[in-house]
């Protein structure tokens, strides 16, 4: 089960995160069919994803990353809601990320998104997203995401994130840096003991003053043939008509779940007629 573990450390002046999103990987590989070093750049932007549409204040509110090879080989796209759905896909990437750019765009459910940049400093996720949130976003960030791929599998996919929040002391920021530094290997660590054991081997006596906020985000993608109606309509009826008479039908693909609408001549008279 994915986990996504969120709390306040060190006298309330380091906001923690813990992830495990080993089966949000595994359903990723399983839906796109990826192999094996495509499977651990979307987990690691998976994981990203999670991490960051955990931090959305609006119920309403969505969070996406895309990330765009120098070279053109390969683009991953990823995103996710307040409500912990996160979807994702990747368009090459077999011989990994060749450096590019990281851009994020975040919408607090208002209509005023954010949308930050940055240049791709390593293939590892962690790096980049420490990149952006240095350059986009000027946090203190430390970023620890992993993703093991064995045989065509995930065995473990997770992380942990910490940023520093204004007034933090230098005390706290040092305990912080010293406890990312004392977890040898972030996937081997989710393996082997989950996310829960990470929080109670690293940050029990943290989180006993603080608590922690749990909660279980999935892969899921948040299309439909409804939804999918409501934008072909759009086009127009003789529009449609002259893709079916050229196409024998009118076919929406979802990069994200990787499935197929099929709309026929039949469909596309009784949506018309439904509109009048």
């Amino acid at each position: 089960m994915n986990k996504l573990y969120k709390s306040l450390v060190y006298d309330m002046q380091v906001s923690l995160s813990v992830l495990e999103t080993t089966d949000m990987v595994n359903d990723a590989i399983k839906i796109h069919r990826l192999d094996d070093a495509s499977a651990e750049i979307l987990g690691g932007m998976l994981t990203a994803a999670t991490y960051m549409a955990g931090c959305l204040k609006s119920e309403r509110g969505a969070v996406s990353l895309t990330v765009k090879s120098g070279d053109g080989s390969a683009t991953v796209s990823v995103s996710g809601d307040s409500k912990g759905h996160i979807r994702g896909y990747i368009d090459g990437g077999e011989g990994g990320l060749k450096g590019g750019t990281l851009t994020v765009i975040k919408d607090d459910g208002f209509y005023r998104p954010f949308v930050g940049t940055c240049e791709l400093v390593s293939s590892d996720v962690s790096l980049n997203l420490m990149e952006y949130f240095d350059i986009s976003e000027q946090i203190p960030t430390a970023v620890m995401i992993d993703v093991k791929i064995k045989d065509g599998r995930c065995v473990a996919a997770g992380g942990v994130i910490m940023q520093l929040m204004p007034g933090v002391s230098e005390e706290n920021s040092a305990k912080a840096g010293e406890t990312m530094q004392s977890i040898p290997d972030i996937a081997e660590e989710i393996e082997r003991v989950g996310a829960e054991g990470i929080m109670n081997e690293y940050f029990t006596s943290e989180t006993e003053r603080g608590g922690a906020y749990l909660t279980f985000p999935e892969y899921r993608c948040n299309c439909s043939r409804g939804k999918i109606r409501d934008v072909i309509v759009s086009l127009g009826k003789s529009e449609l008509q002259s893709i079916i008479s050229q196409e024998g039908e009118v076919r929406v693909h979802c990069h994200y779940c990787n499935k197929d609408y099929v709309f026929t001549e039949k469909d596309v008279e009784e949506i018309f007629a439904d509109s009048q």
